[in-house]
């Protein structure tokens, strides 16, 4: 199984080698094109589409390499399997329409509500089992788990859309995010979920060949959506067929694009501006107005990102053996570590620094303790 895996990742990572200089053609072609504006950090045009690459080369990929898995598939993995083809088409389909059009906000997220129902209903594909912090497993009633399993969907999909704003940087992440899901997948034995995982990766490494800064080809709302869409199955419902789901450990997994998106909604809601006005406020903008060149801020967020993986892989292997006092240790480490970083790049405003105050004032006070002994 271990050559089967090896082998698919280098198909998939050439076959996206080879496919993405075909889809940038085929975007100039069409007109799917990015233009330039105030908001925005390239200067000249540049065609999008970069996701039906990846989606192209994962398709074709997991074609040619399932023939060769010596086990059939039980009934619940081939429910997964088609969720995710199935919801991966139409989501990818979606994406590069937006990408040739720009598509109504309204439209695209009535498109993915109903692709998300057509995955919990149409597969009986949803979260069934949760390992919550100190508590013991337990099943999850239809009436909270179909719309949680929804709103996870319809929520991630957009929160990778939400840090599409650097070369590079939505496909690194979730790169980063996928291969942390793939050694969890292997760490439970979930061989299905650890192929998909690989035959993704590959393509995503394939297309940053073209992605990474300087950019010839962005991956769009094709690549974006597609990518947050397998990231929402794969990083939740992938696990619930070995039942070591923890509530925390998808959290944690897409932890750089969620924490940014409720920074964001945070930070307009404070200036007194509608939630979805776009703005740049973002964690790569802040970044940048720090003085880090392109290239350096898309690496910090790679570290940011990968930081919240170890914190995946740490929790979810607690969650096996039932320790729950490292899941309250992962959940200080994290919840100090964003409080922190958004305060000292200025992801919530500029002024507002509760906890950097607080600790200047202890650190003032134990000074004046100090000298007054």
């Amino acid at each position: 199984m271990w050559m089967i895996y090896t082998i698919g990742f280098i198909v998939a990572l050439g076959l996206a080698l080879a496919l993405t200089p075909l889809v940038k053609k085929f975007a100039f072609k069409v007109g799917a094109v990015d233009v330039p504006n105030a908001r925005k950090v390239h200067t000249k045009i540049m065609p999008r589409l970069g996701g039906l690459g990846i989606y192209l080369s994962f398709i074709v990929a997991f074609l040619i390499i399932v023939w060769f898995v010596p086990e059939s598939f039980s009934v619940r993995e081939m429910n997964f399997i088609k969720a995710f083809l199935v919801g991966g088409t139409i989501t990818v389909l979606l994406g590069a329409l937006d990408d040739r059009f720009d598509l109504p906000a309204k439209l695209k997220f009535v498109v993915q509500i109903a692709t998300a129902c057509i995955v919990v209903f149409g597969f009986d594909v949803r979260l069934e089992f949760a390992n919550i912090p100190f508590h013991t497993y337990a099943s999850v009633e239809s009436w909270i788990a179909i719309p949680f399993t929804i709103l996870w969907i319809v929520g991630v999909t957009n929160a990778i859309n939400l840090i599409d704003g650097l070369d590079g940087l939505a496909a690194g992440v979730s790169g980063i995010a996928i291969a942390t899901i793939a050694v969890m997948a292997f760490i439970m034995g979930n061989e299905v979920v650890g192929l998909m995982s690989l035959l993704l990766l590959g393509s995503i490494l394939g297309f940053l060949h073209f992605n990474f800064h300087p950019a010839k080809i962005f991956m769009g709302d094709s690549g974006s959506l597609f990518l947050g869409f397998c990231l929402a199955l794969l990083s939740l419902l992938g696990f619930k067929q070995v039942a070591i789901v923890s509530f925390l450990t998808p959290i944690i997994l897409i932890g750089v694009p969620l924490s940014d998106t409720m920074f964001a909604i945070i930070r307009r809601w404070m200036q007194k501006k509608p939630i979805f006005s776009p703005d740049k406020g973002h964690l790569h903008h802040c970044l940048r107005e720090l003085g880090f060149s392109h290239r350096q801020t898309v690496l910090i967020i790679y570290g940011i990102a990968a930081f919240f993986g170890v914190l995946a892989v740490i929790q979810s292997s607690a969650a096996m053996y039932n320790a729950n006092w490292v899941t309250f240790v992962v959940i200080c480490v994290m919840v100090f570590f964003l409080q922190i970083g958004a305060e000292v790049i200025g992801l919530i405003g500029k002024t507002k620094r509760p906890l950097l105050n607080f600790l200047a004032r202890l650190r003032m006070k134990v000074g004046e303790e100090r000298g007054s002994k």
